[in-house]
């Protein structure tokens, strides 16, 4: 796997090096009875669009770990289109947190509305899949700064929600 010339593996990367987008046009296939795209299926398009921009940051193979909260807010219908992105928030020594973001596009009209987002951890792995360390992000902007607090902040519940068992 080639890398960025002079940049070495574990170097601090900015979160602009692996912001990720993706678009998808609904289709039948992809909807339920109402003609509303599944909500499983934006999930997964959303996993796809967190474990690409985590593969790009980490340069390592990623294993999705969590899925914060998701409260679906518009649906999505057969013909329009899912605009999706990620991007790193946070890292930790072996894993990282990255926000997704899910939204609808009537490309007709030009609509834009919010569907969904959520907050993705993934762990890197090395060949043996063992979790492996991963290079810190960059916060170059005030965004970037408060999207780190506030990462920290959910992985300490996480974290303390996991030791209570619940």
């Amino acid at each position: 796997m080639g890398r960025v010339m002079n940049e070495s593996p574990l170097a601090p990367r900015p979160v602009s090096a692996s912001l990720t987008t993706m678009t998808e046009f609904v289709l039948p296939t992809h909807a339920n009875a109402l003609g509303s795209v599944f909500g499983g299926q934006i999930m997964a398009w959303m996993d796809l669009c967190g474990a690409i921009c985590a593969q790009r940051h980490t340069g390592r193979v990623v294993i999705t770990a969590g899925v914060d909260e998701l409260s679906f807010e518009r649906p999505i219908k057969v013909g329009q289109v899912v605009r999706l992105s990620a991007r790193v928030t946070a890292t930790f020594r072996t894993s990282l947190e990255l926000h997704v973001v899910a939204e609808g596009e009537d490309a007709v009209t030009g609509e834009i509305w919010p569907c969904v987002s959520a907050f993705l951890t993934f762990v890197a792995v090395d060949e043996g899949l063992k979790p492996a360390a991963v290079r810190a992000v960059e916060m170059v902007t005030e965004v970037d700064r408060r999207y780190a607090v506030e990462a920290k902040e959910r992985r300490a519940h996480r974290l303390a929600k996991r030791k209570s068992g619940g």
